[in-house]
């Protein structure tokens, strides 16, 4: 055995994936991160999760939690450490369909989930590829397809399986280790290690799904028409948005996804946005909520898509805020700039209710940008946009720090997420540790 690990529990024999192994070249990585750990543990209970963290201690290695890898942070994998990969807890069960109770293990991929949930009518709103891993998503947030109907992933939680940094495995529930639920719904990555979710899912088959081509303005006054839209929209209506710009024409990519099987409501849904800029091309279909996140995007990850990426949240677009969003996907550097559609029921919910807590914001801003001068070009472009935004979400950070942790958990928030973090993960197992 490596001689970093030194004798391995019980346990995990046959479970641990070394640089020496075939499967290593496959599990090291995420889809943004090429990681070189010194070893991957393939969990299969919670008494493995327990075992795997007991051998971090005992060797000093720093800790990954991986449940699919998708996450732009790159945060399930490291150099020299230990990675935890959860894919072997993958389980999808309806727990009570008159309930709508679901239980989906943290491994499981969104993919599996639709396609599990879909012969019983059922669907969650999760994410908008179908590799994203459940763990991930389900700790800091969720906006999915269907946001501004369900909510936000964690909005919908009621407990959680949890194996704490000192091994101990726990059930958080309203009843049961309420301020544990109440981490694990938002900021999940520094207080334990979810092994499964109990998700109220909501009566779903088939969705509308329409596409348009926007030209958008220099002055960014199409955004601000299609904000306007979302801001009178139904709560069927979700949507997704990516500038790019070819020389000096700026275009809005729109994903519009309506949860309803109704032409019509699907069709009075959409119809506004035809009237918020030059429409130069539209389709629409109804099609199953599995075809959004289809078992055609599960894959390997391996490092193949490498990006430096930040967001930002917008409770109005205000002219400024346009014109900067546009200026940085147009400019000689341009960044990647996706605008998703908050409001709707991502609002219900109070600001304390979970670790999540902003609930007034109306858009969520993510900026992008690819070697080899991804970091630079990042910071250039997102300088423009910063100063209008109000808070963040920290699902859609690749190097989050203190800055970071204050955007994503602000005020009253992040003074207990603090609290909380220090008490149930003391040593500083996990990472991201509480800020100083």
């Amino acid at each position: 055995m490596n001689g970093v690990l030194g004798t391995l529990p019980a346990e995990l024999v046959g479970k641990v994936v070394t640089p020496d192994d075939r499967r290593y070249r496959l599990l090291r990585s995420t889809y943004t991160t090429v990681g070189q750990p010194a070893a991957v543990v393939l969990p299969e209970s919670a008494d493995d999760v327990a075992a795997a963290l007991r051998l971090a201690r005992e060797t000093g290695l720093r800790v990954a939690v991986r449940s699919g890898g998708h996450g732009l942070s790159g945060s399930g994998t490291n150099d020299g450490g230990l990675v935890i990969d959860l894919s072997a807890l993958h389980r999808v069960d309806v727990l009570d369909r008159g309930s709508r109770l679901v239980r989906v293990e943290a491994g499981a991929r969104w993919a599996q989930v639709a396609q599990a949930l879909a012969p019983h009518g059922l669907a969650i709103s999760s994410g908008d590829h179908g590799n994203v891993g459940v763990g991930g998503i389900a700790t800091g947030g969720g906006v999915g397809w269907l946001v501004r109907q369900y909510g936000l992933t964690i909005d919908r939680i009621r407990a959680v399986e949890v194996v704490l940094p000192d091994g101990t495995a726990v059930r958080a529930d309203a009843e049961t280790e309420p301020d544990l639920l109440w981490a694990m719904r938002g900021a999940g990555a520094g207080a334990g290690i979810a092994l499964a979710f109990e998700i109220e899912a909501m009566e779903l088959r088939d969705v509308g799904y329409a596409q348009l081509v926007v030209v958008v303005d220099p002055a960014g006054e199409t955004l601000r028409r299609w904000a306007d839209v979302m801001a009178r929209a139904p709560r069927e209506l979700s949507t997704a948005v990516m500038l790019s710009s070819q020389g000096a024409t700026t275009a809005a990519f729109i994903t519009a996804i309506v949860a309803s099987e109704s032409t019509s409501v699907i069709r009075d849904s959409v119809e506004p946005l035809l009237r918020i800029g030059d429409v130069r091309a539209q389709q629409a279909h109804v099609v199953p909520y599995t075809e959004l996140v289809p078992p055609l995007h599960l894959h390997a990850n391996t490092g193949q898509m490498p990006s430096s990426t930040t967001n930002g949240l917008l409770t109005g677009m205000t002219p400024d805020a346009a014109r900067a969003l546009v200026a940085a996907s147009a400019g000689p550097d341009p960044v990647l700039a996706q605008l998703r559609s908050l409001g709707g029921a991502t609002h219900d919910p109070a600001a304390s209710a979970t670790a999540f807590a902003h609930r007034h914001q109306n858009t969520l801003v993510i900026a992008s940008a690819f070697p080899p001068d991804d970091r630079a070009t990042l910071a250039a472009a997102w300088a423009r946009i910063a100063p209008h935004t109000d808070g963040a979400y920290v699902n859609f950070e690749s190097a989050p720090d203190e800055a970071t942790f204050a955007r994503a958990y602000p005020g009253l928030a992040g003074t207990r997420v603090t609290d909380l973090w220090k008490r149930y993960d003391p040593d500083g197992v996990l990472r991201p540790r509480p800020p100083a």
